[in-house]
């Protein structure tokens, strides 16, 4: 017995090595890697970038100078996401600006929050550490907005990877949960199985988390942590995605942002059925394997809206079908 559990625990730490390194997610200089120790908040390695309806370029703006935010454009009566992007991205992304450009169709007011200087290729173990201090002053932020008079139920906190981490962590230091937190494909080494629900994205961290899987098992977790959770295309590996397994991974990975910014423009529903037990391998309509369809479990295809127009009372696991995102970036 005791072999066995031995055994157990050499391949259990093999297969979660493999993933780091194979993920391009492991530091491979840690000299080069930026452990932040100054906890305090705002901090010159987290820069906030406000877009607007009328100001669509970003600008840079200060939470001790209010007017930054105004002079931008900013209207605390209008709907607004905070978006975060994950490890080894920036704000600037082509996919990020995908989505901000989403949302500024919908008149929102959109500030991306970049960490890129502490969250850079290859220091992903300083990266995993610096997301507290990130949260820390996004939730400065989140305050900032709602002593200017924008309603909670107004503010959506968007991450990607990481950033989804942080958006959950961000109400540890709220004196309650957010409205709304949209997880794009939260992130999985060492948080899945390792990081205690106090350091990630749980459906406890808002009134609404929905969270979008699109890379589940490899890059993006594996378990349903929302209050409502979609497995695009199956979940796991999207259909469009070519190349080599790191490859395919990293554009599954990243298309969960493409999916959002997609469903924001498009407002229509996409075909579903419930999978409550968590993503599935087939990525094909009808999604089941063919041994699990039967006479005594009938396939419902039903229809699903994503995204800002998910009802606040949506619950459970979701497949999702979404047809190929052809305009969907990534670096």
């Amino acid at each position: 017995m005791r072999l066995l559990v031995r055994t157990f625990v050499i391949l259990f730490f093999l297969s979660e090595t493999w993933c780091l390194f194979n993920g391009g997610v492991f530091d491979l200089n840690f000299f080069k890697c930026m452990w932040k120790k100054n906890y305090d908040c705002p901090h010159d390695d987290i820069r906030f970038f406000l877009y607007t309806p009328t100001v669509k370029r970003g600008r840079v703006v200060n939470l001790h100078k209010p007017k930054t935010f105004f002079k931008a454009g900013f209207k605390p009566h209008r709907e607004t996401a905070i978006i975060i992007h994950g490890f080894n991205g920036t704000q600037t992304s082509r996919h990020i600006m995908y989505l901000k450009d989403a949302y500024l169709s919908r008149k929102f007011n959109v500030i991306a929050v970049d960490w890129e200087r502490i969250s850079q290729y290859p220091c992903y173990l300083s990266s995993l550490s610096n997301t507290k201090l990130v949260a820390q002053c996004s939730a400065q932020l989140y305050s900032f907005l709602t002593f200017t008079g924008s309603r909670s139920k107004h503010i959506t906190c968007v991450g990607h990877s990481l950033g989804a981490h942080i958006c959950g962590m961000m109400t540890n230091h709220l004196t309650k949960p957010q409205h709304k937190i949209i997880g794009l494909d939260p992130a999985r080494p060492l948080i899945e199985k390792h990081a205690s629900t106090q350091f990630r994205l749980t459906r406890d961290d808002a009134n609404v988390v929905q969270i979008f899987h699109t890379n589940a098992g490899f890059l993006g977790q594996n378990s349903f942590t929302g209050s409502v959770d979609f497995c695009i295309n199956g979940g796991r590996t999207q259909p469009y995605c070519k190349g080599d397994p790191i490859r395919k991974a990293r554009c599954s990975h990243f298309l969960s942002v493409c999916f959002l910014a997609n469903a924001i423009y498009n407002r229509r529903p996409m075909a579903s059925f419930r999978c409550a037990n968590g993503c599935i391998r087939n990525n094909r309509l009808p999604f089941l394997p063919s041994d699990i369809i039967s006479l005594r479990n009938p396939l419902r295809i039903g229809m699903s809206l994503l995204g800002q127009d998910t009802p606040d009372t949506a619950s459970g696991g979701y497949c999702v079908h979404m047809d190929q995102a052809m305009n969907c970036p990534f670096n």
